[in-house]
């Protein structure tokens, strides 16, 4: 897994998987986008956690939650899809003050058990 600055300014992370797979909030916040009108990403859930960090998760195939809602860190927001992508998968983005950022600066070693 690498991070790209190249997907089409899709800049993120892509974690293969299963049609169906769960997806699940990196953190807590509150669901400030849910839809498929931004091109390139599919159905697309965009959580804001404070004044400075927004996570997206795109691509997927069933949306879970609702604008406005509040989520929880953990809690099930999608199921993986290929919506708008060539295979199944989830883009993944953190957004530091509307800038894309690395996510594997913040997220845990591959293989190790998630904290929450």
């Amino acid at each position: 897994m690498t991070y790209s600055t190249s997907e089409g300014g899709n800049k993120g992370i892509d974690i293969a998987g299963s049609r169906g797979q769960p997806v699940y909030a990196a953190g807590a916040g509150k669901v400030v986008y849910v839809g498929n009108q931004l091109r390139g990403y599919g159905n697309l859930v965009m959580i804001k956690h404070n004044e400075d960090y927004i996570t997206a998760y795109a691509h997927n195939d069933k949306l879970m939650v609702n604008n406005g809602q509040n989520v929880k860190i953990g809690q099930q927001i999608a199921t993986m899809g290929s919506s708008d992508a060539d295979s199944v998968r989830l883009h993944f983005q953190i957004r530091y003050r509307a800038t894309a950022i690395d996510p594997l600066r913040y997220l845990p070693p591959q293989g190790s058990k998630p904290k929450c």
